[in-house]
């Protein structure tokens, strides 16, 4: 799934979340946790570079994309070419890393922990629907 896709899948995750905390939070505080939540939805995905790496063994697709950063936003289907399958070790990341990144941010506080985990599941899930071709 796209940046894009997962960014606007992200939207009403954070936006669910920020409507249960009321006016618990200042709104310093609802804003940063709308920038983390869409920006985790997003950043996640970060994890490939580290899969691609140690697919064929050199940083080279990191770097293509900081030579040419609009490669990340118009050429994503190519972003990751030479790298043989990597859905399942890219859904495997991504659990590995929910899961704790869900229970340590849930110990700094419950709510953000809660946030963590849903943006995060989403994340995964929509993965997993468009990879089998679903949606």
């Amino acid at each position: 799934m796209k940046s894009g896709e997962h960014f606007l899948l992200s939207v009403p995750v954070v936006g669910w979340m920020l409507a249960a905390l009321g006016d618990r939070y200042s709104s310093r505080q609802r804003a940063a946790l709308a920038g983390y939540g869409l920006g985790l939805g997003v950043l996640i995905d970060l994890d490939h570079f580290l899969l691609a790496r140690l697919r064929v063994g050199d940083w080279r697709h990191a770097r293509n994309c900081l030579r040419n950063p609009k490669r990340v936003f118009f050429d994503q289907k190519n972003l990751f070419e030479g790298t043989g399958g990597m859905a399942n070790l890219r859904l495997l990341s991504h659990v590995l890393i929910a899961g704790p990144l869900t229970v340590l941010t849930g110990l700094i506080d419950r709510r953000l922990g809660i946030l963590t985990g849903a943006v995060l599941y989403v994340h995964v899930l929509a993965d997993l629907l468009r990879d089998n071709d679903i949606v």
